[in-house]
């Protein structure tokens, strides 16, 4: 029987990935901030990924050996950079970067041990970066370079290493996006606030459409059963029409008329004052 374990398992992308696992007869060991919401099936592990003291406990919760991680847990920081503060920066990058790298340090013993593999959940916007989500941006492409990195350096173990990059998706992130902006717009200083007034109403003007256009969340955990199955898997799965297409027209266009539609797409204006 495989045995896998899976971040930021209580919800979203992570808990259908925990799901459909347990169904297809894996063991799963679900990192969850609260035991009390691991999925049915599953073996709760409880794991804050910022927090030191349960990451340096988790190989002890798990099995001797084990087939495969996948680094699911994530935040979005999102607004102008300008608005951003170091800490807030920090912490989208502590979360999406600095814990993956240390929960997969942590069972790389026990995947050597089985032969196993490791799977990041990175994002499009690993490979595209979009107004607005800056900070998202940034830890997603640092997630797609170190697993690139780690894809070479563990090849001598035989430990494959896996993006999995989806697009938009019928989940958390997208169905509360409304009252992402609305946090972000209350963190704001009130100066930040004037000064992108005109970007903040365009991201919200576009959030109807993307929620619309979304793929179901049953394509990113069809791809990761794909992923942990392969007897050779690819470094990199992009998943939904929506993202493949956009990855094809940012190839075939001047990085200044792409910047134009990112701009006209997001309802930023051309000008102000």
């Amino acid at each position: 029987m495989s045995t896998v374990v899976i971040t930021g398992a209580s919800r979203g992308i992570g808990r259908a990935i925990s799901t459909h696992l347990v169904e297809q007869g894996w063991t799963v060991y679900a990192g969850v901030r609260d035991v009390a919401d691991a999925p049915p099936g599953t073996t709760p592990v409880e794991l804050d990924v910022t927090d030191a003291t349960h990451i340096a406990r988790l190989a002890e919760r798990l099995p001797a050996s084990l087939d495969a991680v996948v680094n699911n847990a994530g935040i979005v920081v999102a607004g102008p950079v300008e608005s951003l503060t170091p800490e807030s920066l920090r912490r989208q990058l502590e979360v999406n970067v600095v814990a993956q790298v240390a929960i997969t340090t942590a069972v790389l013993p026990l995947l050597r041990a089985a032969g196993g593999r490791i799977i990041y959940m990175t994002s499009l916007s690993g490979r595209l970066s979009t107004p607005m989500t800056g900070a998202y941006n940034a830890s997603k492409f640092a997630l797609e370079a170190i697993a690139d990195a780690q894809r070479v350096e563990l090849r001598p173990w035989g430990i494959p290493v896996t993006c999995i990059e989806p697009g938009p998706i019928d989940a958390d992130l997208w169905r509360t996006a409304d009252d992402l902006i609305e946090e972000n717009r209350a963190g704001m200083s009130s100066a930040m606030q004037t000064l992108y007034g005109p970007h903040l109403a365009g991201l919200a003007s576009t959030i109807g459409f993307v929620q619309r256009t979304a793929s179901p969340v049953e394509t990113v955990v069809r791809t990761v059963d794909v992923a942990l199955r392969a007897r050779r898997p690819r470094a990199r799965y992009t998943v939904g029409a929506s993202a493949k297409v956009q990855l094809v027209a940012a190839a075939l266009t001047p990085t200044i008329l792409f910047d134009r539609v990112s701009a006209r797409i997001a309802g930023i204006p051309a000008r102000i004052g």
